[in-house]
């Protein structure tokens, strides 16, 4: 996720009511546009630009499938397991927790758990 995106715009793109249902079908396994579509009951320009929304901040993966006849088409997966938004020191702050980050996840708690 880039570091210049501010909180505002964060949580306006998790606040989409569009964006969270994408985010809620491909979460639970890889789907196409027109799959998301057909599952959300979205336009298709309406599924693509909120996939756009979230992959401005890493929240969404894609994949490059060939169907049987030979086409290309995407696929869209999650590329997150959770979000915390916390408030600390008057400030909100966005947390988007990776499976690949979890060692982090454990010495962040084992240290807010047992601080100096």
């Amino acid at each position: 996720m880039s570091e210049d995106k501010s909180i505002e715009e964060i949580l306006d793109t998790i606040g989409d009511s569009h964006a969270r249902r994408v985010l809620a079908a491909i979460s639970q396994e890889p789907r196409s546009a027109k799959e998301l579509a057909d599952e959300c009951d979205l336009s298709l320009p309406t599924v693509y630009r909120r996939i756009e929304m979230l992959d401005e901040y890493d929240l969404v993966t894609d994949q490059t499938l060939v169907a049987d006849d030979g086409n290309h088409y995407k696929v869209y997966e999650s590329n997150f397991d959770s979000t915390v938004i916390s408030l600390e020191d008057e400030k909100y702050r966005v947390r988007i927790y990776r499976e690949e980050n979890l060692p982090d996840r454990f010495s962040q708690l084992w240290d807010e758990l047992n601080p100096e």
